[in-house]
């Protein structure tokens, strides 16, 4: 039953505002503890929508969009049609073992869950009570309280108001119970574990009693102020959001509108100096006089485009490291098709990497550059540089930087819940059809990681509000996601996320070339950070342990993407570095030193000792097409 609706179906929650409406309604003013609480009922009437006003806007808002609702009606016989004979996916966690599991370890100690079930009816007890304290206008500690960071309940409305406030506290219980359920189960594999507290977790999120109309204050607020209006226009949202989404519903996330390649997002001046079928390769112009000797080569996860590091002015890495002085190269890689499925993960090293390199030299005329890499890029780039270690070639790249890199994927984090070998053999069939993985599936993928803050703060701003999302340049990278070949991508789940070969010496050969981590000596900086959901920073601390040269590891406040792309001038979050690498990350983490602001000038200062001496700025001297190019303007439908 949704927890909305069961709140309201709650004879404990019908008392309550019964309580309320009868105190409020006897007006007497004579001074007693009596009238001290009548008053303060009265107050809390106050703070509560206005029921025939918001009755009258709903009314209003239910006839103005009829005309909307018989397009969206009409919108999905169209999407039923074409879909028609289509399976549906109705487990696509395969949690039907793990839920077997949780049902029969419940049924073999059912006293322990009656334990757990007695407790939770004693807080919603104890919640009960401080509520009508409340009522009462006496000064009460809430029962539970929303986890630091949770924006759903920021509204005063869900403090200050006693039937709000216990709707809030009422459905963190609820989730509190559903969690320690969970967690305290005993005789089922950590993996089932998780993937039951996941989806707990989603379940939940989806319950909050912020993304409904009748229990979210500030949507009734709204209503009442707008006539109904929020509504209609919301409505209005999610059919143009069909629309975008070709019948699917497609969450917009910010104002499409507002960013042009090369006017206002990747817009640092440079060109397109090689392309082959996998990736274009773009040198910038420099900004300044003189420029390091040895350049820098920038290799971005194929997941998304690489403009992740060539955001707005002054919020662009690939500009900052311009403005530094070096002769910045970055890849561009292709949204690919079907004509690209059988291209292999050792085809992005040869075609990407390798060939970038060999640009550069042929360029520049130096032999070596320095190299980042971010997340898959970075995973990439320690697989090209094991190879050229085993090759004696190791001198090609002078230093490495890696942003939120997994080398060793044994604790992934909750990406791996989507990795066991039911879901990877139903990647594998749907990718042997398309030639592709979808970029829409990864996408839901990476929005169910963070759904209360990339899904439901959408639809409440979007569709209950009636609101347009914020033009954002980050959000609108993340909505411009690539296809992943199939080949490429069934390699990486099983050799790297299913069986974790990148971390055993030899585990892997990449045309012809055993791949071992360990022989990597060439000097490197880790950059990870502490919020990461996708790489996190413990299991990419690992690394650290496995490479054999010098080696920096420093840690940014934030997450995978507002944790690395967080310009100086913006003053925001902090980071912590050390010296050493101990071998456990909590020891790391102990010795570390806080810095406020962001962690690119520590990079700088690090990778000054790799630049080599300063040179007359170099200019492009060939030019396929202007930067961007025409890479990464291909969209997905």
């Amino acid at each position: 039953m949704a927890l909305s609706a069961q709140f309201f179906t709650d004879k404990r929650s019908l008392k309550m505002v019964q309580v309320i409406h009868d105190m409020a309604d006897d007006t007497t003013t004579k001074k007693s503890p009596l009238n001290d609480n009548r008053k303060a009922a009265r107050e809390q009437m106050e703070k509560m929508p206005d029921p025939l006003a918001l009755s009258q806007a709903l009314s209003s808002a239910y006839q103005r969009s009829q005309p909307t609702l018989m397009e969206i009606m009409e919108r999905y016989k169209t999407l039923n049609a074409a879909t028609s004979g289509q399976t549906l996916e109705l487990d696509p966690m395969n949690l039907r073992e793990a839920s077997a599991d949780l049902m029969g370890a419940m049924a073999a100690n059912p006293v322990k869950y009656w334990a757990i079930q007695i407790e939770h009816v004693s807080k919603q007890a104890a919640l009960w009570q401080s509520s009508l304290k409340k009522f009462r206008g006496e000064e009460v500690e809430p029962v539970i309280k929303p986890e630091k960071g949770d924006r759903r309940f920021k509204g005063k409305d869900w403090d200050e108001s006693v039937l709000f406030d216990f709707i809030k506290q009422y459905y963190l219980l609820a989730c509190d119970f559903v969690n320690e359920s969970i967690e305290t189960t005993e005789g089922i594999s950590p993996q089932s574990k998780a993937k039951l507290s996941f989806a707990a977790k989603l379940f939940m999120e989806a319950l909050s009693p912020s993304n409904f109309i009748m229990t979210n204050p500030e949507v009734l607020h709204e209503t009442i102020k707008t006539g109904g209006e929020n509504l209609v226009k919301g409505l209005q949202n999610f059919n143009e959001d069909l629309a975008r989404g070709h019948g699917e519903l497609k969450i917009s996330t910010t104002d499409y509108e507002s960013f042009r390649f090369g006017e206002n997002i990747a817009a640092t001046p440079g060109s397109v100096v090689y392309e082959n079928e996998l990736m274009q390769l773009i040198q910038y112009k420099p900004a300044t006089q003189k420029v390091f000797r040895r350049p820098l080569l920038i290799i971005p996860p194929w997941i998304n485009k690489y403009y992740i590091l060539d955001l707005k002015p002054k919020g662009s890495f690939i500009e900052w490291a311009v403005e530094q002085g070096h002769t910045v190269f970055c890849i561009s890689w292709v949204n690919p098709d079907a004509k690209l499925a059988q291209k292999q993960f050792e085809d992005y090293m040869a075609q990407g990497v390798i060939a970038a390199m060999d640009t550069i030299e042929d360029i520049t005329g130096e032999p070596d550059c320095n190299a980042i890499g971010y997340c898959l890029g970075g995973t990439l780039l320690t697989a090209t540089m094991a190879a050229l270690a085993e090759k004696k070639q190791s001198s090609r790249i002078a230093s490495a930087t890696f942003f939120t890199t997994l080398i060793d994927f044994e604790e992934a984090g909750e990406m791996k819940l989507f990795m066991d070998e039911g879901q990877i053999e139903a990647l594998e069939k749907s990718m042997s059809v398309k030639g592709v993985l979808d970029a829409k599936e990864l996408q839901r993928t990476f929005s169910l990681l963070r759904a209360n803050d990339m899904i439901w703060a959408f639809v409440i701003n979007n569709y209950l509000m009636g609101k347009e999302p914020f033009p954002f340049d980050l959000l609108y990278w993340n909505d411009d996601s690539t296809n992943m070949p199939a080949a490429m991508h069934t390699y990486y789940l099983k050799n790297m996320y299913r069986d974790n070969l990148l971390a055993v010496p030899g585990g892997l050969k990449m045309n012809g070339v055993p791949i071992d981590v360990h022989k990597i000596k060439t000097p490197c900086y880790f950059l990870s950070t502490k919020e990461d959901h996708i790489a996190p920073w413990k299991a990419t601390y690992k690394t650290t342990q496995m490479v054999s040269g010098p080696k920096t590891f420093t840690l940014a406040a934030s997450g995978h993407i507002a944790g690395v792309v967080n310009p100086p001038g913006k003053n925001k979050y902090c980071y912590w570095s050390a010296q050493d690498t101990p071998e456990k990350p909590e020891d790391w983490l102990e010795s570390a030193k806080e810095t406020h602001g962001s962690w690119w000038p520590h990079w700088q200062k690090w990778t000054n000792a790799y630049t080599r001496e300063k040179i007359p700025a170099r200019d492009i001297k060939k030019s396929i097409e202007p930067a961007p190019g025409r890479y990464v303007k291909v969209k997905n439908p």
